[in-house]
């Protein structure tokens, strides 16, 4: 049995510090505040969507609603995962017509979960626009994706895997690069 390797990406402070500038830069960049949504794409994009909601909050009184966007039976491998695809439930606290949709999302790698996303998106109306906020790009697009917000930009090998840990959902943040 082979031993994992492994390597830290980012820190709880990091992880923090790195929300701050996106948040920043999501609130400085999209002119049409009144109608923003943040979307995290369930798992990884829910708990940073959240967050940043906090941080865009906190510096300037905005309420942006966060919607919960399940892309189980939007993805081009669901058959090769599963014969019973997971389905869990979209919650989209208002109508996304003309509304400019932040997807968010952990790690973006090849940009299938994101194509995914934006096929299940358009699936509940016609946003005004579509951007993508992500904690790692880790690279090796097979899509032509890139995100307008990006925590962290890293160089990765195909048989590493970024593993995005949230208190909220493990025992403490960080972000960890590992051998498969």
């Amino acid at each position: 049995m082979t031993e994992k390797t492994s390597r830290l990406l980012l820190t709880a402070d990091e992880i923090d510090e790195v929300l701050n500038q996106m948040a920043s830069s999501i609130h400085a960049g999209v002119s049409d505040k009144n109608n923003l949504i943040l979307v995290g794409i369930r798992t990884g994009g829910v708990h940073i969507a959240n967050r940043l909601y906090e941080k865009i909050k906190a510096t300037s009184d905005l309420e942006v609603p966060v919607g919960i966007l399940d892309i189980g039976l939007y993805r081009d491998d669901w058959t090769r995962l599963s014969t019973n695809p997971i389905v869990r439930s979209t919650e989209l606290p208002v109508p996304i017509d003309d509304r400019v949709v932040v997807l968010v999302d952990d790690v973006l790698f090849t940009g299938r979960t994101v194509r995914a996303a934006m096929d299940a998106l358009i699936d509940f109306g016609r946003p005004k626009r579509i951007e993508l906020a992500v904690l790692v790009d880790r690279g090796h697009r097979e899509l032509p994706i890139c995100a307008n917000y990006v925590g962290t930009s890293i160089t990765t090998a195909l048989d590493e895997v970024v593993n995005v840990y949230m208190k909220e959902a493990d025992e403490e943040d960080r972000v960890v690069v590992e051998k498969k």
